[in-house]
Parts: structure tokens; sequence; C-alpha cells
């Protein structure tokens, strides 16, 4: 199974400038190198056969005879491979000379697109030799015997491929307002090859680089670009090969520049994930695209993917690099703060009413009000922070609620839920040996109950703690610690969380503050519901109970953000963590995860309000609308 993966190259091959023996020569090999490699698509540079800086040699007959005479080599020396490439070089028509790519496959030309945008200016001046392809007098072009597709209208689409479809432009053509690849991207090119031979001077490679991940972005499409090497003539120019692969803003991969040797860069493009940003994104094709694309149908090599060669980042929610995650987390908190600053500014209430637990949720929550309270320039004993022990509560998390309350100024109140909840449990006629649902429910509801009524006491609001991984698992007690007024938490994934506490506490907190937020850092993470054990720790873990977190944050984040199938998410955890589970356990907690997920939707269908800060977001209101009885058993299956 491809998983919706394509697997491409970038070739940097050496060359020989306007020797087309030598050049088809290490096209074919980079090719065949390719091929081994189980690349299904492999690129050129501009102009590869010939090479680029040929100057007025491209008006002589015999180079442009020689460009004929070696591309039927490097057709007739790859017919036995079904591996597609793209390859450069001239071609004449019409009294006229076009830079084109001609895109070959098991020794027939399937097209020939020529590049569109002309330059003539500073170093450049193509304009010399080459015409735009939107010149072009035909639609087919006589080629190495045959006749074959020809202009800036070609798409090339895998029949046996859903959604594998890619166009090809040439160089200059990126660099323009409007580059013909926003155009195929519409027409439904997911996959976007640029065949180029881009110069080098200062600063113009870090350029080059942003065009190209800015354009896979508007695009929602994988880029693959390849740019000639330092073989090419250095008159007056010199050029690095530069060769990249990008997929919708982001660099998979992208070779050293000035090798001696040449270069092949290989990766996958993940279509089915371009696909379903394309299909969510409604505006994506609301431009009036008036042009319309001839589509080359071809069958994609099979290729075997036991393993991808890109990145799988086992934590998607958490920037691995310190600097990124702390701008990020700069960024949510603020986010945090200015959605409670319009709700308090909007409602005029001066009051909040929180309950602090000693956990990372109640510890952001009561962090961001903190926050908030000071940008409004509120007085922070208008924080009414409340901790209510009940019978699971540890010393540990008991003290650390005390004295984080105390480190920030704010109203502390303590109220013992434990005698309540036993006359409910009486009211009610539960045993309250039995540690089961309902024992632990009714202290989560008690302690809701608390804090609504305090609210309505003082003319405040209660500050929601719940998380976004405990949305998305139901991890909550159903008009419980489920509900609030405003609830600042709850696009914020589990995984993340720690990091925001962590952030403020190194860069918002003083020094008491600080020191408390490091003990809650270390704290297990569980709803403390049920009794500690014999020495008094923690007895009731949650990754325990419902699994690990970070498995949980990965599901959620591939299913919800790329809808991809379970089977395809097991295949990425896998690769993302390498190892560090067994298969029979990610199989468990997924499955785990997808039955709470689809059980516990009734939950999300009637939230608070809250702000989103990233691209997931589980609110009715907002990011996610989905029937609270729906059937999980096709997601099951799947696995």
């Amino acid at each position: 199974m491809n998983h919706g993966f394509v697997k491409v190259a970038a070739a940097v091959p050496e060359l020989k400038v306007a020797n087309c023996e030598f050049n088809s020569e290490k096209i074919v090999e980079f090719i065949m190198k390719a091929d081994k490699e189980d690349c299904q698509i492999i690129l050129f540079p501009e102009l590869s056969i010939t090479a680029y800086t040929c100057g007025d040699l491209f008006h002589q007959e015999i180079l442009l005879e020689q460009s004929m005479t070696y591309l039927s080599s490097i057709l007739e020396n790859t017919k036995d491979t079904d591996i597609v490439a793209i390859v450069g070089m001239p071609v004449k028509i019409d009294a006229q000379l076009f830079n084109s790519g001609v895109v070959i496959q098991s020794g027939e030309i399937l097209g020939v697109v020529p590049k569109t945008y002309i330059p003539g200016y500073k170093e450049f001046y193509e304009e010399r030799w080459f015409a735009s392809g939107v010149k072009a007098l035909s639609d087919t072009v006589w080629l190495c015997g045959r006749n074959v597709p020809f202009g800036v209208d070609l798409l090339f689409d895998a029949v046996n491929f859903n959604g594998a479809c890619f166009g090809v432009e040439i160089c200059e053509d990126l660099w323009v307002p409007v580059p013909p690849s926003s155009y195929q991207s519409m027409l439904g090119a997911t996959m976007l090859f640029n065949l180029s031979a881009s110069n080098e001077i200062i600063g113009k490679s870090e350029y080059r680089r942003e065009l190209i991940k800015q354009q896979s972005a508007k695009c929602i499409a994988g880029y693959i670009y390849a740019s000639s090497g330092i073989y090419e003539s250095t008159t007056d120019i010199v050029f690095g090969g530069h060769a990249l692969i990008a997929e919708n803003g982001g660099v998979l991969c992208e070779n050293e520049r000035f090798s001696m040797n040449g270069q092949l860069l290989c990766c996958e493009i993940d279509v089915a994930k371009l696909n379903n940003d394309r299909m969510k994104n409604t505006s994506f094709m609301e431009a009036n695209v008036k042009n319309r694309a001839r589509k080359i149908g071809f069958n994609i090599k099979e290729a075997k993917l036991n393993d991808i060669c890109r990145f799988i980042d086992p934590h998607p929610f958490v920037p691995a690099d310190v600097g990124s995650r702390d701008k990020r987390c700069r960024e949510i908190f603020d986010i945090q703060t200015s959605g409670l600053a319009k709700r308090l500014i909007h409602t005029g209430v001066k009051n909040t009413v929180i309950g602090i637990s000693g956990g990372l949720d109640s510890t952001l929550a009561l962090l961001v009000t903190w926050k908030t309270f000071e940008i409004l320039g509120i007085p922070m004993e208008n924080i009414h922070a409340i901790t209510m022990p009940g019978f699971g509560t540890t010393d540990e998390t008991y003290y650390n609620a005390l004295e984080l309350m105390k480190s920030l100024n704010v109203s502390i109140k303590e109220i013992d839920i434990k005698p309540s909840c036993i006359q409910h449990f009486k009211d009610i006629g539960h045993d309250m040996s039995i540690h089961d649902v309902t024992y632990e429910n009714v202290q989560a509801r008690e302690r809701t109950q608390i804090l609504m009524d305090i609210s309505n006491k003082i003319n405040g609001i209660v500050i929601g703690t719940g998380d976004l991984s405990e949305l998305a698992l139901g991890w909550c007690t159903y008009n419980g610690d489920h509900m609030s007024m405003y609830s600042v938490n709850c696009s914020i994934p589990k995984t993340l969380v720690k990091f925001l506490v962590e952030w403020v506490a190194d860069n918002m907190s003083n020094q008491n503050t600080r020191s408390v937020l490091k003990k809650i850092l270390s704290t297990p993470i569980s709803p403390e519901l049920l009794p500690p054990d014999e020495k008094g720790n923690i007895n009731q873990k949650t990754e325990d109970i419902i699994g690990p977190y970070e498995l949980h944050d990965f599901f959620l984040y591939h299913m919800i953000r790329y809808g991809a199938s379970p089977d395809k998410i097991l295949f990425l955890c896998r690769k993302a963590f390498n190892g560090s589970y067994e298969d029979d356990v990610i199989i468990k907690w997924l499955k785990t995860f997808l039955k709470r997920f689809f059980s516990q939707q009734f939950k999300r269908s009637c939230l608070p309000d809250g702000p989103k800060v990233g691209t997931i977001s589980l609110s009715p209101r907002g990011d996610w609308r989905m029937p609270s009885d729906a059937d999980v058993n096709l997601w099951l299956k799947d696995i």
C-alpha cells in the first residue's frame, strides 16, 4: 500500500557544455539510480541534455540535431524502466526554438512543456534564442520519430493513483507574480516540477528557497526543484546545483550546493494529504480559471513503501527547535490572554473563578488569567482561585496548588469537598467503597457546582481548564470539569501544555512562581479522583488508563488535520516513534482513541467558548462538526 505517497527525485548530474553524449549518459545513470531507489518521478535541470550555458550555439543545427539524437538514446536506454523522467532540451517547432521540459517514461515521450517566461535582463539573455511557450502555434511536435503533445497547457495525470497529477514549469516561470504552476495546481496538479538553471549570487539561494516554500504553500502542492550545477560555463556566472523538495510550505529535503559530484535528492510527496487539504480549503478553487489543461494519462510506477525518507514528527504540536518552540509558546499565550481579555471587556466582569488542582492544565489556565488581569489592570485579588481537595488529592498537589496561588497574589479559598460528596453518596444511595465512575464524577461535579455558584455570588465567570487532548478523548466529566464560562485551554494539546507552563516559568514569572512551576511540571498527570496509594502518592495516572498522550496527540493531529485513515496513521506512527512502541501497543491505543473519539462527541457538541490557537480545534461552532452517534466500525476495521 502506498498510503498516498509518491516518491520523487531531483537530480543534479555532472555535465559538459554542448556535449550531449556525455550529458545523456549521466542522465541515464541518474534515472537508473533513482529507479533502484524506488523513485517514481525524477527531475533534471533546465536544458540538461545540452547544458544551459550554450549561448549562440543554440542556433547551431548540429547542437539541435545532437540533442534530438541523444534524447533518442535516453529513451532507448530507459525503455525497460517505469520511472517518469523530466529532462530539459531545446525543441524546434514552427520556426521557433523553445526551452522545454520533456516528460518521458518507458522509452516513450508523454509530452513536452515549453518555458513560458523568457528572461532578457541583467545576466539573462534567453530571449536571444528562445520563444515563449504561449507563442507556439502547434499543440503537438514531431520528436524522435513520433508526434507528441506539446504546450504550456499539459498536465500529467496518473490513472492508477488517485490525485497523483503533476505539472511542469521552467526556472523563470516561478519568479513571476503568477507562475504557471498556480494555474496548474488549480487545474489538478498536486506536484509541481521545475527544471532550472539559476545562478548563484549572494543571498539568492535563501530567496529562491522562500519562493519555492511559498509557492508550494499557496498551491497546496509538492514542489520539486532541480538547478544546474557547477559544470555549467563559468564565463560570467556560477551555478551551484541547488536541489530542493518542498511540500505545502515546508522543505522536506535540500542538497548542499557547489558539489563537485553529481547529486540525487529523494523524498516522498504526501499526495493524499495535499488532496485532503485542498478539499477542505474551499476557497482554493474559487479563482476563475479560464485556462483548461490537456491531461496526459500515464501509469505511475508501483513502488515499495516499507519505509519513507521524510521525517515524521512524533510530536507534531511541539516544535523540536527551542527557538521555534519559544516563539510558538509566546504566540499561543498571547492568543489565550487576548481571548480572555476581550471576554472580560465585553461582559464588564471584573472577577474570575478558577479551580486549582496543582496539575498542569489548571496551572496554565491560572497563568493565562493572571497575565490577562495584569494587561487589563485588574487587581489580582479579583482572581478567585479555589482549591477543593477530595478523596484522591495528594499532599504534593495540594501544597503545589497553595504555593502557586500565593506566589501570584490571587485570592485563595479552600473548600474540602469530601463532606458534600459523602452526603451526596447517601442521597443517591451509592456505596462509597465502590470506586467506580459514579464515585469519580460526583467529585468532579461537586467542584464545578462550587465554582459556578461562587461565580454567581461575586458576579464573575468560571475559567475552564480542560485541554484539547482531553476533549478529543472525552476525558472529562459531562457537566463537571467539562463545563465553564470561558475555556482558555480548549485547543491546547496535552503535549504542548507543559511547554507553555515551562515557557511562562522561564520568561514571565518571579522566582517563587518559577520554583513551584518546576515542581508542577514534574508531577504525573492525574485527575486525582481515586484515593492515593499507601504511601500517599498519586494512585490514578491518566496515561496508565487511556494511554500515552504523545500517541493520542499524534493520532488526533493526523486524523483531524489531514483526514488520514487509521491504517496510514499506524504506518506514520511506526516511522515517527521508531521502535519506541511495539505494534500491538500502538494498535491498542489507536483503537482506544477511535472508540473514545467517536463515543464522546456529545461532550464536544456543547462546549463553552474558547480561543482557537492552532490548526486543530474541536469547537462545534468552528472546526469540527460531527454527529454524536456516528459509527466507528469503519475506522476500526481499517486497522
